[in-house]
């Protein structure tokens, strides 16, 4: 301990009972790794997701350490290619540890890869055989391999996932960092979800962080005042690193007692950028009628920008009391979508950065009437999972009809639907009924698509309208609803089964070829 100059792994909790904040994430996870005990999870794989500092690894060792399970941990700085995984988490992932009691029936080796985020490249595959040279370093000829970069990375990351007979968990940062920002994101994105449980993290609140700030006081025989703490939370963003760290370098300057003047003092030396929370950070924003406070604002917001043009086109219908208002803002959504969406077509450079500063800009400066009074934002519907009963089918619908995912349906098709039905002034109508008649959705489908509550009595009568135009409808045979695609059957006289002749032999039973 002594020996440890950086207190962020001095003080790094060994044990559940010493972590702070993220309680339900932390139950998932516990949950998840009981499932491990009794046998294979559905999902062999977590993928831990929140900003830097909030423990999300810091937690995965605990909790292991607690069920006396061995770590093997692969991070940013290590190499990232095929190879390096492999060597590091394939194999110990599918094979017991040197360490291994064999009176231990439920151990288990969990295999840690952090800051996947910053794996780049594709799902291109490199050869078995140059992987197997690169792992021993040299060719059969003894010429020296090895592999440039993260070369094989990502494929060998899923193949670890599909294999795997120990437990994973992958953390990030930004989640699009490992579906990559080209335009087979999403296929990368439902590769990889079929095997992975996302968790998603939030920062540390105030009461957690003032326990830890005196749980390391007191670790470290220093005296403190309660103000000094109070300072300390007050200027820090929910981050656990940072305030671990802050510590120490107040340590450093101190004489064995914290105060506040203290904190003040190292707090006005230097300035640390800061996130905000959504919703308090959509109120600050709603506030703001200059361009320059909305552009740094938006930026402290902890949502991307794709997400950001979403809560921001929702909450600007809700929020602004003037229709010009909410039509300047759409104006610069408009153009914020399509920058952002450039980046997948390789056809901008910057729109990553630009769309959520129009986003930002759409919040706040188009609003000519000051808000006074508290402001609510609210989570915008059509992001929520199962918002309503009917959710299930038409989810079930839009599948059967599309074939798309059920991820691809709820981030690119239901926003569409919804915007389009949702009464506004200038696109939305939920009087309109052909759209949900073509997909054949029922009337109560068609009005939580359009955002309606179905206990009001207003909704109550458009539904009775809807029925009574899609009946006659059907009864005059002016239409018919969108049908699902039957896959004909393939006959089984065209399955030709290989004589025993054939050169490539036929895989074993209950085995499939996995790329």
């Amino acid at each position: 301990m002594a020996g440890v100059s950086d207190w962020t792994e001095r003080h790094r909790p060994s044990s559940e009972r010493q972590l702070e904040g993220n309680e339900v994430q932390r139950r998932k996870i516990r949950s998840w790794l009981d499932d491990w005990n009794n046998g294979l999870p559905r999902k062999k794989a977590l993928i831990l997701v929140g900003p830097p500092g909030v423990g999300k690894t810091s937690v995965a060792r605990a909790i292991a350490q607690d069920m006396g399970w061995n770590v093997i941990e692969l991070n940013a700085s290590d190499a990232r290619n095929a190879a390096a995984i492999r060597k590091v988490a394939t194999h110990g992932s599918t094979h017991r540890s040197l360490f291994h009691n064999p009176n231990a029936k439920k151990q288990r080796t969990l295999v840690l890869l952090d800051e996947v985020d910053h794996l780049s490249g594709g799902l291109r595959e490199v050869s078995q055989s140059r992987i197997q040279d690169a792992m021993q370093g040299e060719d059969s000829k003894g010429n020296s391999v090895t592999l440039k970069g993260d070369s094989g990375g990502k494929a060998e990351l899923l193949r670890l996932l599909a294999e795997t007979r120990q437990p994973v968990i992958l953390a990030c940062n930004d989640i699009m960092g490992l579906w990559g920002r080209g335009s087979s994101w999403s296929s990368t994105r439902d590769r990889f979800s079929k095997h992975l449980l996302t968790i998603n993290f939030d920062r540390a609140n105030d009461e957690a962080l003032r326990r830890i700030a005196r749980r390391v006081l007191r670790e470290e025989n220093l005296e403190f005042d309660d103000e000094a703490i109070e300072e300390l939370v007050k200027s820090n963003p929910g981050d656990l690193r940072a305030l671990v760290r802050d510590l120490q370098v107040l340590s450093a300057i101190s004489s064995g007692h914290i105060s506040k003047e203290m904190v003040q003092e190292q707090s006005d030396a230097g300035h640390r950028d800061t996130s905000e929370g959504v919703f308090p950070g959509l109120e600050k924003l709603y506030r703001c009628n200059k361009a320059i406070e909305a552009v740094r604002l938006g930026r402290s917001i902890e949502k991307t920008p794709s997400d950001l043009i979403l809560w921001v086109h929702w909450n600007n219908a809700f929020l602004f009391p003037q229709k010009n208002s909410i039509q300047r803002g759409n104006r610069s959504l408009s153009v914020a979508s399509k920058m952002y969406t450039g980046q997948f077509r390789s056809t901008a450079h910057r729109s990553w950065y630009w769309s959520g500063q129009l986003a930002s800009l759409s919040a706040s400066v188009p609003n000519q009437t000051p808000f006074t009074n508290r402001i609510f934002p609210s989570y915008p519907n059509f992001l929520r999972r199962n918002s309503s009963r009917t959710r299930p089918s038409i989810m079930r619908r839009l599948g059967e009809i599309t074939g798309m995912s059920s991820a691809s349906l709820r981030e690119e098709l239901l926003p569409l639907l919804s915007a389009m039905l949702k009464d506004s002034p200038t696109l939305g109508d939920s009087t309109d009924f052909g759209l949900s008649m073509k997909f054949g959705f029922t009337s109560e489908e068609h009005a939580s698509l359009a955002g309606l509550p179905l206990t009001r009595v207003a909704t109550k009568q458009l539904m009775a309208q809807y029925d009574e135009e899609y009946d006659r409808m059907l009864s005059e045979k002016t239409f018919a609803p969108l049908a699902v695609e039957e896959i004909p059957l393939v006959e089984e006289k065209i399955v030709e089964k290989k004589s025993d002749s054939d050169d490539e032999p036929s895989s074993p039973p209950g085995q499939m070829k996995l790329f």
